[in-house]
């Protein structure tokens, strides 16, 4: 018999009782809500979710659930320094739709990267990561500039030893460490102009989610209608979801492409290039 939102709804009551935390139930949203008492921040669970997870995989996805809910509000309610954890400060890719405050109001610290694509900057904790605001920069005494020399130093530390697959002579490299940087790879600018070296085709790339990069040697028109549908079906099954579009990558400059059925690239104004 399938757990209803009401039943799942007191088994988190039981999961996140804590003497700090207040939970809420909206029964329209069908949503659950955990966060701390004194400053209201908070994470907010989508139950039909939860259920649907449960029923796949038991009481091991509610503890996997209570971990990453309780990592998370530890990491909102602590003070943390810039200042001597320089090698913790990673860039993170997310879509231009992704909010540009945090949750309590205070503006990200981000800059521009494509049409589809914006970067973030992370503090890595260790088991999460907490995304850098304008207040942290100040309190530092921090400009953004730094905060991206740094964290594109420490990207480029990060391990490059793609997975290739090879599908009707194209050949498809994929970047899938589960670190939680391998979208952000592709601000890698050595390793990608290492892989446009040695490229026989067309050079696209794509970051359909948080947790893969995708570079593609495409040889043949087949390629694009291949690449269209990976990027495609790795956005709708991503955790992360940043873009279903691929990029062309030329010049250390990417792209945007529309693929129609007919496997040839398409601007965005809608013309065969």
């Amino acid at each position: 018999m399938k757990m209803t939102s009401f039943k799942m709804k007191k088994r988190l009551d039981e999961l996140f009782k804590h003497d700090d935390w207040s939970t809420s139930f909206n029964r329209e949203k069908d949503t659950y809500r955990i966060e701390w008492k004194d400053t209201k921040q908070g994470v907010t669970i989508n139950i039909p979710n939860v259920i649907s997870k449960h029923e796949q995989r038991g009481e091991k996805a509610l503890d996997e659930l209570v971990f990453h809910v309780s990592e998370s509000l530890k990491i909102m309610h602590e003070e943390h320094e810039l200042e001597g954890k320089e090698k913790h400060i990673f860039p993170v890719i997310r879509a231009t739709s992704f909010p540009k405050k945090s949750k309590a109001g205070i503006p990200l610290a981000y800059t521009e990267h494509t049409a589809e694509t914006n970067v973030y900057y992370a503090l890595d904790l260790g088991t999460a990561y907490q995304l850098i605001d304008e207040n942290m920069l100040k309190e530092q005494g921090w400009t953004i500039d730094r905060l991206k020399e740094i964290s594109m130093f420490n990207v480029r530390s990060l391990s490059v030893e793609p997975r290739k697959d090879t599908v009707a002579d194209n050949d498809f490299y994929f970047i899938a460490t589960q670190d939680g940087y391998d979208a952000s790879r592709i601000l890698n600018e050595a390793f990608l102009e290492e892989m446009k070296a040695n490229a026989v085709g067309e050079v696209l790339v794509a970051v359909p989610h948080q947790d893969v990069l995708i570079i593609a040697d495409i040889k043949n028109e087949t390629g694009y209608d291949i690449i269209a549908q990976m990027t495609m079906k790795f956005f709708a099954e991503g955790r992360v979801p940043i873009t279903s579009l691929p990029f062309v990558y030329e010049d250390k400059k990417f792209e945007p492409v529309f693929i129609l059925a007919q496997n040839r690239p398409v601007d965005k104004k809608g013309e065969k290039e």
